[in-house]
């Protein structure tokens, strides 16, 4: 590993002027790219203590080897170079958003003779205009051919359009209407350009004129008693009505805005898009990346704005960059993103964060999307077989193990400056989460006397010594029961389903892997509770949330996994979910706790009584958000002590009052948690 320090430049010679920055690897491979508008106070940012710095910035500059920069004459200039670097090298470390799905086009051929409207996926191609993305094919199918009867363009592909030429007869859409024909000469190519024209210029929003053209040609064909015409006009502006209809409004003003939003997590960050135009939803769409680098949300969106907007062909960025952009937060140099993208659009362009009103409504609506895309992705990719299967066979390989870890269990500590600790355990199986087999620990501190600190060494290895002294206290009554089933001079294993119930015993199940949140110390401590146990067959490992790092026992360095590696990505969300389990215990026992508290001084209420209020209520803030006669409710509980809870805890009450997470499933109680 590299130190950074190695090819640091020399002091003076990184200029102070804006520029872009290629770190490349020891084979020459550029591994990121950044822009600075101070080349001389960027750079030398990377070069300093690594404990300094974000851990994905810190795993960058030690794979790299290298660092050159090219001087240019302006921000915007520098945004243009860095994304062009950016798609031509496809550096490792930057984030790269990729479509989450394949999202259906409107395409308009225009520059054929006779262009045609298709509804298409994939890139894009030049000399064609393109509408959308829309989330479902048969919506936009639909639309157009609603909207074929006022604007009857070609639709027909182009072995159609040969073979009615050839023969001297339109296809069927010719004679319902739907088509104007040009493939038989019924309209020249330059009227049927003007059909297209007005074809485009409705989808891209500008509809109010065509609505009110129809309507005047309308009143007039009633008025000159030409009634056939007037029905097809009619019938023509409810087409379009119709058509509008599909489309909602979400902004009154007819504004031409991107809405943008993100959803984030220390993996991945998912982007939604909502294209409104004429204050319509035009298209929506969505990216998933993975985070390589420590960019913040602000750093994220400028990432996304670039990679959307800046590749733009000159032509179609009239059309791709709005007026307005709804963002999350305001890029580091909004400014210099506003210039260049006014620049593409030949006019003024706005970013902006919404604070109220029917804006802020619809990125809320936006942000609601991404998380839900987040979580399907998520789910999509852990529960492909072939992808479980390949990480846990890169997780046997980089750990040494002697098979595939089937049973994984991730143990994590949880507590407040010492207060109310606990411990949650999540196992996975074939790389799916078990939530039925989680389990929750409160921890004592009296398990030995050198570790009644409760720190999180003692509170590992605590937990540790409780689930696998269970795990032998299962066997060893297994091997009885079964013992005196078959006879004790038959060879026995272990039975691992209760014969009573039929179920799996509890802690029956010894792991493939024991992973524990932490490094090297938290490590050695699970290592240690197995061995005063005698398991010493049980494979244990850390993941350390600073680089990402797999510790192993006794081992002096960390395995270092490819951050592409789907064995990581299993240990990451194996890790992250034991994190998120025992916080949501911790949170909740502490609401308990505070309600306890507040309490204790209410004359004439006891133990049971608080306890039941507990029950009943769930949460301090509820009980607060209760009247006294809401409390008198609850039974046991009388006007009079009653009225003195309120009074309690309306003068208790903080400035700022805990949030209640929600108690986790009753499938993950167990004894433990009584204990």
């Amino acid at each position: 590993m590299p130190s950074p320090l190695s090819y640091r430049p020399a002091p003076g010679s990184i200029p102070t002027e804006p520029g872009v920055y290629r770190f490349r690897d020891r084979h020459r491979r550029v591994v990121y790219v950044g822009k600075a508008k101070n080349l001389r106070a960027r750079l030398s940012s990377y070069f300093q203590d690594l404990g300094n710095l974000h851990p994905r910035t810190a795993t960058m500059v030690t794979t790299a080897t290298s660092v050159e920069w090219t001087v240019v004459g302006t921000e915007v200039e520098a945004l243009q170079l860095e994304y062009s670097w950016i798609k031509e090298f496809d550096p490792r470390f930057n984030v790269k958003y990729r479509d989450d799905k394949s999202y259906p086009w409107l395409a308009v051929t225009v520059g054929d003779e006779f262009p045609r409207v298709m509804v298409g996926r994939g890139a894009k191609r030049k000399g064609t205009r393109y509408f959308g993305p829309y989330s479902h094919a048969w919506a936009i199918r639909e639309t157009v051919d609603i909207l074929l009867r006022v604007f009857p363009m070609r639709s027909c592909t182009n072995g159609v359009f040969k073979r009615s030429a050839q023969i001297g007869r339109p296809c069927l859409l010719g004679y319902i209407d739907k088509c104007a024909a040009p493939c038989v000469g019924q309209v020249s190519a330059e009227e049927h350009r003007a059909i297209v024209d007005d074809f485009c210029d409705f989808m891209a929003g500008r509809t109010r004129q065509f609505t009110k053209r129809i309507e005047q040609e309308m009143y007039a064909a009633s008025d000159a008693l030409d009634f056939e015409k007037a029905a097809r006009l009619r019938d023509d502006l409810q087409a379009m009505e119709k058509a509008l209809e599909k489309q909602a409004v979400v902004l009154g003003d007819g504004a031409d805005a991107d809405v943008i939003a993100l959803a984030e997590d220390p993996l991945e960050v998912a982007v939604q898009i909502f294209h409104v135009r004429g204050g319509r939803i035009r298209g929506q769409r969505g990216w998933v990346a993975d985070r390589t680098d420590d960019g913040d949300t602000a750093a994220l969106v400028g990432d996304f704005l670039l990679q959307l907007y800046a590749g733009a062909d000159p032509e179609e960025a009239k059309d791709l960059v709005p007026r307005e952009i709804l963002v999350p937060e305001l890029p580091a140099e909004s400014a210099t993103f506003e210039q260049l993208l006014g620049e593409l659009r030949g006019s003024r362009v706005e970013i902006r964060v919404p604070q109220r009103g029917d804006k802020r409504t619809l990125q809320e609506t936006v942000a609601r999307n991404a998380t839900e895309a987040l979580a399907l992705h998520k789910t999509k990719r852990a529960s492909d077989l072939t992808t479980r299967n390949q990480a846990l066979a890169e997780i046997a390989e980089a750990l040494e193990l002697e098979e595939a870890p089937l049973r994984i269990e991730c143990y994590d500590v949880s507590h407040l400056q010492g207060t109310e600790v606990v411990a949650s355990m999540v196992v996975f199986e074939d790389g799916l989460a078990r939530k039925g087999e989680y389990r929750r620990f409160v921890i004592r501190g009296d398990s030995k006397a050198e570790h009644a600190e409760q720190d999180d060494i003692a509170s590992m290895h605590e937990v540790i010594t409780r689930r696998f002294r269970r795990l032998l206290d299962e066997q060893a009554r297994s091997v009885v029961a079964d013992s005196a089933d078959v006879g004790a001079s038959e060879s026995v294993g272990p039975m691992l389903v209760d014969p009573d119930t039929g179920r799996p015993r509890k802690f029956a199940y010894a792991p493939g892997l024991v992973v524990v949140d932490g490094g090297p110390p938290q490590v050695a401590a699970a290592t240690r509770a197995l061995a005063e146990l005698g398991l010493d067959d049980i494979p244990v490992c850390g993941l350390a949330k600073r680089l990402e790092e797999v510790w192993l026992p006794e081992q002096e360095d960390p395995v270092i996994l490819p951050r592409t590696s789907e064995g990581l990505y299993l240990l990451q969300r194996v890790r992250d979910e034991a994190h998120r389990f025992g916080i949501t215990h911790h949170r909740s026992r502490r609401s308990k706790s505070m309600v306890e508290s507040v309490l204790d001084d209410v004359p004439g209420l006891g133990e049971v009584r608080r306890k039941t209020l507990i029950r009943h209520f769930g949460s301090l803030r509820k009980l607060r958000a209760a009247t006294a006669e809401e409390i008198a409710e609850v039974p046991g509980i009388g006007p009079r002590t009653a009225a003195a809870i309120k009074e309690a805890v309306s003068r208790d009450e903080p400035a700022g009052a805990m949030r209640k997470t929600g108690a986790a499933s009753s499938a993950a109680t167990t004894e433990e948690q009584q204990g």
